[in-house]
């Protein structure tokens, strides 16, 4: 994490901030957050992320009263500024502080600060160019939880089984649902090809509405790669030709193994294409914003 964070819009050191100790976030992890990639010193896929944390936070009941797309997305540019963020990664977090009826506060008043917001920056996460190695995690997501498929400080579950596989030597594991259907894997969604068709788990499965991911739809769709979103198997991964993993920290990484079953690139690889679209993308959202901004001050 680097040196300055934002906290309700001030921009302050990480190691002075201060927040409230019995809150709705602390007691029952009443909270959602956003990772976001950073390029050329923008947040990539801002409206998209903000879009899905407005509806996280809608979601499991955290009040937006004093924030808007404007002043966050204004914040955030402080923060990326001042710890000199060209390529990395941001986070916002939104923490709920009213600690409901189980453990009320005294005070009838209404608190000034419903919600904390927090924005920290990072570096980008290294990852391998040749891929990363996949295996089976033994924790299964319920899709049946309030909580399927959003971005909430209840985010122990995810982290757990990503401990799990790395105390194995694997980069990332492969989640399943209780009904036994592929769904992600521990921080990441899922993709694998086979025979030129192009798969993803459906939302329904408890998969997280990614936008690396919808990204990456939409993508394979302008490169007219056939796609299909649905409820598949373990064994319909275990047919896969390739497979890959998206997120905003990962970007569009090209699976090298799956437990025992090693994958290599060849030419014509559906998913280098894909990783080379994205990135190209990437370049272009960073390059177009930074035009942007030449013409706005140019023109003020």
């Amino acid at each position: 994490m680097h040196r300055h964070i934002i906290h309700n819009h001030r921009l302050i050191e990480a190691t002075k901030a201060r927040l409230p100790a019995l809150t709705s976030a602390t007691l029952y992890g009443r909270g959602v957050f956003t990772t976001l990639a950073v390029y050329r010193g923008r947040p990539f896929l801002w409206p998209q992320h903000w879009a899905r944390l407005a509806a996280h936070a809608a979601k499991v009941g955290v009040s937006l009263r004093g924030m808007t797309e404007e002043n966050v997305r204004d914040s955030l540019s402080r923060v990326l500024a001042a710890n000199e963020v060209e390529e990395g990664r941001a986070r916002i977090t939104l923490l709920a502080r009213e600690a409901g009826n189980i453990w009320k506060g005294t005070s009838r008043k209404r608190a000034a600060v419903e919600t904390d917001l927090l924005i920290m920056t990072g570096d980008a996460r290294r990852v391998p160019e040749e891929g990363v190695a996949l295996t089976l995690s033994p924790h299964r997501i319920n899709s049946l939880s309030p909580l399927a498929g959003v971005k909430s400080l209840n985010y122990l579950d995810h982290l757990l089984a990503w401990e799990e596989a790395r105390g194995r030597e694997f980069d990332e594991a492969v989640r399943l649902n209780e009904r036994g259907e592929l769904v992600s894997a521990t921080m990441a969604n899922l993709f694998w090809l086979t025979q030129g068709m192009l798969y993803t788990p459906t939302l329904a499965t408890g998969a997280l509405a990614g936008t690396t991911r919808a990204g990456v739809i939409a993508l394979a769709g302008e490169l007219s790669v056939p796609h299909v979103e649905g409820v598949f198997e373990l064994s319909h991964l275990a047919e896969a030709d390739e497979i890959f993993l998206t997120s905003a920290g990962l970007g569009v990484a090209p699976v090298t193994a799956f437990d025992y079953h090693r994958y290599i690139a060849a030419a014509g690889s559906v998913a280098l294409r894909l990783r080379e679209a994205f990135r190209q993308l990437t370049f272009g959202e960073a390059l177009k914003l930074t035009t942007e901004d030449m013409e706005n001050t140019e023109g003020s």
